[in-house]
């Protein structure tokens, strides 16, 4: 059993079908506010939220936040969190048109419903925002409800995080904050996160100069005699983040409580299939030992390599890598980005340069802390016993949260795939599924 009605699935999926649309990428700063308004307006229509911070009321300069308080009344808060920010999606090699999405049959899944944001996160903003409309309608929802969501959660959460530092915070203290998600990743073992990875955006960049490089674009015939700013670049990045060692910076050890849960989660999960054909583990380990590494390694990611060149027969002055640190709770992001720096200073990397966005830290908590007992029975209600992570490898700006509530939880039922891939979706058995855990996580406060 569903534990759902067919037409409540249908609303969702009308929902979801009126979020697609939007390519709310962070290249489409315009379309982000679209959509941020008509969320903002939806909520208003919908569920009588009053809106604390207006979407029209915020600088054009950043996706805007979407802050509505649904006040019941109630002794309890809690706040709910989400995202309408998306990766990009080009046609080819989808089953449906990313930005339309569509239902298909698929032997292995059944239904599903295929599109970008299906996983991440729009499907689970429309059970979302549903499963909140249902209870309030009905007159079920027994808990005062801050309903924030964002789109800059995939490059930094800039917005948010410092709308939550004001010294007075426009969020009251809560019981605890959900960020709704499917976390049957794959139709694998339900999962519950105890805490997040930070993010550091930056870039490394190599400008010509002095040291050889040219300071404007030069034909590449003379590439024999100039010193290319692409080489350096490769040697800066090899130097800073060795590629033998997959950019990894520094790897933690485990502290007591969270070697206790990963000896647990080492006996259910196993890190190959976890990857898929697409990739191959890059470590011969056990379970422990990969998942040890995964969870405690500082890793510095590229994002893009791109050189300011013109043209294929042309020497560039200009080469810049894009990068994302993420660090494990306990791990400091400044004094890591303070190394690199150094390292880039010595004579034989003088021209390449690091520049640095966007930082928060990682975050842990206990499992005893409210929110999270309430997500393992809202997964018990459906017979699911959840595998119990010390924290995501995924960064989420948990730290943000910190005078709101004493832990972030992440977690849902639901199942889906491809995540930012191609042919992204969503099984509508698990939108079903979904729903119920959020609506009962939310009746359990």
């Amino acid at each position: 059993m569903t534990g759902l009605p067919h037409p409540a699935l249908d609303l969702t999926l009308e929902l979801l079908e009126s979020l697609t649309p939007w390519r709310s990428d962070a290249s489409d700063p315009a379309r982000q506010r679209d959509l941020a308004a008509w969320l903002e307006q939806w909520l208003v229509d919908e569920v009588e939220a009053r809106v604390v911070l207006p979407v029209a009321d915020q600088p054009l300069t950043s996706p805007p936040l979407v802050h509505a308080r649904i006040d019941v009344g109630a002794a309890v808060t809690v706040v709910l969190y989400n995202r309408y920010d998306v990766a990009p999606a080009a046609p080819e090699g989808w089953e449906v048109d990313p930005f339309l999405g569509g239902v298909r049959h698929w032997p292995q899944w059944g239904d599903v419903f295929i599109a970008r944001g299906a996983q991440k996160h729009k499907g689970p903003l429309a059970g979302m925002l549903m499963t909140v409309r249902e209870l309030w309608q009905n007159g079920l929802l027994h808990v005062n409800l801050e309903i924030v969501l964002e789109g800059e959660q995939a490059c930094g959460s800039a917005t948010l995080r410092r709308y939550l530092a004001q010294a007075s915070c426009p969020i009251p203290p809560a019981e605890a904050v959900l960020f709704p998600a499917f976390c049957e990743q794959e139709g694998g073992v339900p999962r519950v996160y105890l805490g997040f990875t930070g993010m550091t955006q930056g870039a490394v960049r190599v400008k010509g100069g002095d040291w050889g490089g040219p300071r404007s674009a030069i034909d590449a015939s003379h590439a024999a005699w100039v010193a290319s700013p692409a080489w350096r670049l490769v040697e800066a990045l090899n130097a800073i983040a060795p590629a033998q060692a997959n950019g990894v910076l520094e790897t933690r050890p485990l502290d007591v409580e969270a070697a206790e849960w990963l000896d647990e989660l080492a006996q259910q999960c196993n890190p190959e299939a976890q990857l898929g054909q697409n990739a191959r583990l890059a470590l011969n380990a056990s379970a422990y030992e990969a998942l040890a590494h995964l969870l405690g390694s500082a890793v510095l990611t590229i994002s893009e390599l791109k050189t300011a060149s013109g043209g294929q027969d042309v020497i560039a002055p200009e080469a810049c890598a894009a990068f994302t640190l993420r660090t494990p709770p306990g791990s400091d992001p400044q004094a890591l980005l303070a190394r690199l720096r150094e390292r880039l200073m010595l004579p034989d990397l003088v021209g390449a340069e690091l520049h640095c966005g966007e930082s928060y830290p990682g975050m842990r908590f206990s499992a005893e802390e409210p929110g999270v007992m309430e997500l393992l029975m809202s997964y018990q209600q459906q017979q699911a016993r959840a595998q119990i992570w010390p924290w995501s490898p995924e960064c989420a700006p948990a730290s943000a949260f910190a005078p709101v509530a004493p832990a972030f939880v992440m977690g849902g039922l639901g199942s889906g795939g491809n995540a930012c891939g191609v042919n992204e979706f969503i099984t509508l058995k698990g939108l079903a599924r979904f729903q119920r855990s959020l609506r009962d996580w939310l009746l359990c406060f």
